[in-house]
């Protein structure tokens, strides 16, 4: 399960070590620690990392099948989790040391900076070839954080990308070594760490505000 720790002024939420899916005990856990991240007052700022080979394989499909009752609300929390983290009142740097899946590529993309490991591992939106449409909120989050040229190949080809490929088309802002992904993002987020507050809070929410109203729009979440 996802645990929060804090080194000086910054808070490294790792979200486990596993695939890191979507199931709602994770999601709970995940808006918890935001929650812990929130209320502190003063500087500081937000690094989300896993350990082993995911970073996050996204929705919890498992979960899902057995659960078809509760399809839509479970859409809106997880929407309600890519608008929180979007507008989020601290920097937030995504530390991407494995796989990054799916709405768990979503998720990442609803930070403010990502670090992604060069060697090893894929960012991918692979909804097109397993026959799962966007939501329009999804779409509206992929399409507000990425070139109109990326999301567009993203989403449709269901592409691949390597550390370097996604540093590239500025999916993510540094392809680094394995070793090396926790401890940048540690680095981005601590220069950032005097940003947080209100007029942070104002500026995301004014920037995204389309994408943010589609996440937060619940009359029909699955559309």
């Amino acid at each position: 399960m996802p645990s929060l720790d804090r080194q000086d002024n910054v808070f490294v939420l790792d979200l486990g070590d596993g695939e890191n899916r979507f199931h709602p005990d994770w999601l709970t856990a995940v808006s918890a620690a935001l929650d812990e991240v929130e209320k502190v007052e003063g500087p500081r700022a937000l690094v989300t990392a896993a350990t082993g080979k995911f970073y996050s394989n996204g929705l919890d499909l498992d979960w899902l099948s057995a659960h078809t009752d509760h399809y839509q609300d479970y859409v809106v929390t997880v929407h309600e989790l890519f608008a929180r983290m979007l507008s989020l009142p601290v920097i937030t740097v995504a530390a991407l040391q494995g796989h990054t899946f799916a709405a768990g590529a979503m998720f990442s993309l609803a930070h403010d900076f990502r670090v992604m490991r060069a060697d090893r591992g894929f960012w991918c939106l692979p909804e097109a070839d397993i026959n799962i449409p966007f939501t329009r909120g999804m779409a509206a989050l992929i399409q507000s954080r990425l070139a109109p040229q990326t999301a567009h190949e993203a989403m449709i080809t269901a592409r691949r990308y390597g550390g370097a490929d996604a540093a590239a088309a500025g999916i993510v802002d540094q392809a680094v070594t394995e070793e090396a992904v926790r401890s940048t993002a540690i680095e981005i987020a601590q220069a950032q760490v005097n940003k947080a507050g209100d007029t942070l809070g104002t500026i995301k929410a004014r920037m995204y505000a389309p994408a943010l109203a589609t996440l937060r729009d619940t009359t029909n979440p699955l559309g």
